[in-house]
């Protein structure tokens, strides 16, 4: 995972864990103040830190399950970038490598033809010579 995602589960766990402090503290706080006899305080305060526990669970699957899904969705992303630079790459080096065959034969058929008007033209010089003599 990378460090943005490392943070991104840092602050989740400390959020949750911050959800589940303050809803302990808030049941006990208002389990406290409520004036009923210490039997039904214990009895209370034990059912709403079971059910404080129990949607701290549910939160934290929650989050565990949404940093699975993006966890999967970023890797799947980066394999579909690295696949079409991959094929960019390809395309790019076969053009170039059909553009360096077209100038390599595109000089050669230029300097067979400079080699022939030369070969002409030492002909043409030749025959102007011999008919001057």
């Amino acid at each position: 995972m990378s460090n943005i995602d490392n943070q991104n589960m840092a602050g989740t766990s400390g959020f949750a864990k911050g959800l589940f402090i303050g809803g302990l503290i808030g049941a006990a706080a208002a389990l406290l103040f409520a004036p009923k006899p210490g039997r039904d305080l214990r009895s209370d305060l034990s059912d709403k830190i079971t059910v404080v526990s129990d949607k701290t669970k549910d939160v934290a699957s929650v989050v565990s399950s949404k940093a699975t899904d993006l966890a999967k969705t970023v890797s799947t992303k980066t394999a579909d970038v690295a696949k079409t630079v991959s094929e960019s790459k390809d395309n790019i080096v076969s053009s170039v490598t059909k553009a360096s065959a077209d100038v390599a034969n595109e000089a050669a058929k230029a300097d067979k033809e400079v080699m022939d008007a030369t070969a002409q033209a030492a002909k043409d010089t030749q025959k102007q010579l011999n008919a001057n003599s």
